[in-house]
């Protein structure tokens, strides 16, 4: 099988300063670039006289200014979380206090038993959020001049939520379709059956443009989902020829899969097999004695 994915690195931005994408959209991108935010965490200003702000990013001194001057006086209705990853929703206190505006995401359903570790290492989710209203999937939220529908994609996030802006073709999609890479899917926080499972059910929709959490907007959404999923489904299958080459552990199969891999992305890749070998045990493809982990041994059935 081949791996049809074709990413999309280049992006028109400058720190501090919001750019209009559409009449009623800007993009402000946080000044917080790494192997997992690419240039930055965005954050999306919806509206011209009443607004709406998705995802206020990290809790930054200089991201939350540069917010502020982009609002510039105007009233702010409506704050939006696609997911509660701490680069997107740290600022959250500051936009709160200094905007009154309701706070609506999908929140915490359940407690991990113990909590998730990024890629990058250290805590980063932020578990406490609880929204001023819960929202969940097809609910709507409108305010002067706009109108959004909440989309639940689980699989990066549980609570993960894209927003389709009514009428207009636009997918507001946060970390679950990105034009600049793959997404993370890293368990126990990311399940990969969610994950494709909520691909799935955007192929189709009718969105002419998405507009993501990190990287530029993002043209013919569906061929690019519908990569996606031929990307994951080539390897899950590397992944499953591996285990029945004798290959026994995620950090066997990342070290033949992932050749010559940055050292700083080697906890994601183990992630990322290990949800893949997670939905080949769920579909009977391989076994595992206890809980998978990147060193228990793996057969194939």
């Amino acid at each position: 099988m081949q791996d049809a994915l074709s990413l999309k690195t280049s992006m028109e931005f400058e720190y501090g300063k919001a750019r209009q994408l559409s009449p009623g959209v800007a993009r402000l991108v946080a000044n917080n670039p790494g192997p997992f935010t690419f240039k930055g965490t965005n954050t999306y200003i919806l509206g011209s006289t009443e607004l709406c702000v998705i995802d206020p990013g990290p809790d930054d001194a200089d991201h939350h200014e540069a917010l502020m001057a982009a609002i510039s006086g105007r009233p702010v209705s409506h704050i939006l979380i696609t997911h509660t990853h701490r680069d997107h929703i740290d600022g959250l206190d500051r936009l709160r206090k200094a905007t009154g505006a309701v706070v609506c995401g999908y929140g915490r359903t359940s407690m991990p038993t113990s909590p998730a570790v990024s890629p990058s290492g250290g805590e980063f989710v932020q578990y406490d959020f609880r929204p001023d209203v819960a929202l969940r999937d097809g609910d709507a939220i409108c305010g002067q001049g706009w109108a959004l529908r909440a989309v639940h994609t689980p699989g990066h996030a549980p609570d993960h939520l894209c927003f389709r802006l009514e009428g207009r073709g636009i997918l507001f999609s946060g970390d679950h379709v990105m034009a600049w890479n793959t997404t993370v899917v890293a368990p126990p926080e990311g399940r990969m059956a969610d994950y494709l499972a909520s691909l799935e059910r955007l192929i189709g929709a009718g969105d002419k443009v998405y507009l993501p959490g990190h990287g530029g907007r993002l043209e013919d959404p569906d061929r690019m989902v519908k990569a996606y999923l031929v990307h994951r489904q080539w390897r899950e299958q590397a992944i499953l020829t591996a285990i029945r080459d004798g290959h026994r552990t995620v950090r066997d199969i990342v070290a033949l899969v992932y050749r010559g891999l940055d050292e700083r992305l080697v906890t994601a890749a183990c992630l990322s097999v290990q949800a893949h070998v997670e939905h080949l045990i769920d579909r009977g493809l391989v076994t595992c004695h206890g809980a998978p982990s990147f060193d228990r041994p793996l057969s194939a059935v």
